[in-house]
């Protein structure tokens, strides 16, 4: 063993963030050694703050400190167009762009057969609840073009087809199994503006 126990036991946290290697967390261990006593001590209490105080919203399933995410909150918002996303980060994503001004609905996870992840493990029930009571309102499908995402896509649109609901879903511009949260700015505008109807 090259490093201290100490620090060893610091990088070994650090690797469980994704994208961060062997060096990566080295160099931010290194770094983190470098605050002062009072930053990493504010550093440390700003995690156990955010880890005791962020959960889903109420409503739409997205991250917040609040009972309703500002989302939600907003009077601005079109409520009548959801966009269905499968976690938080894919939120973060869409805001980050700043063009869509409906509202989300995140499913905290995709259908999956062969992980034992069915309908009733991910935020559908919700969903279904917020669309009955609307009038003709549009959801987006903004999810991943993999397996469990087909698999989700195709059950949403199931439950909703004799209903008045126009479906559509991301046009794909968005490269085969990509995850939302990753895509550029620009992308993710375009696919949004040339989603396609999916629903009859």
């Amino acid at each position: 063993m090259i490093y201290p126990k100490k620090l060893e036991t610091v990088l070994e946290y650090y690797k469980k963030l994704p994208g961060i290697g062997e060096k990566n967390a080295e160099r931010l261990a290194l770094a983190t050694l470098d605050f002062a006593t009072e930053q990493v001590l504010e550093f440390s209490e700003a995690l156990v703050q955010a880890k005791e105080h962020l959960h889903p919203c109420k409503i739409c399933g997205h991250l917040t400190d609040q009972e309703i995410c500002p989302i939600c909150s907003d009077e601005g918002r079109n409520r009548n167009i959801i966009c269905v996303l499968e976690d938080y980060k894919s939120v973060f994503a869409f805001e980050k762009a700043g063009n869509f001004k409906g509202v989300y609905h995140v499913l905290n996870g995709l259908i999956s057969p062969t992980e034992g992840i069915s309908y009733e493990d991910i935020n559908l029930s919700r969903l279904i609840e917020r669309v009955e009571a609307l009038d003709n309102p549009e959801l987006i499908l903004a999810l991943k073009s993999s397996i469990e995402g087909e698999t989700t896509t195709l059950f949403i649109k199931k439950i909703f087809e004799d209903k008045a609901v126009l479906i559509s879903r991301l046009s794909y511009g968005i490269p085969m199994g990509a995850d939302i949260d990753y895509m550029d700015v620009i992308t993710l505008d375009k696919a949004l503006d040339d989603r396609k109807r999916i629903s009859e």
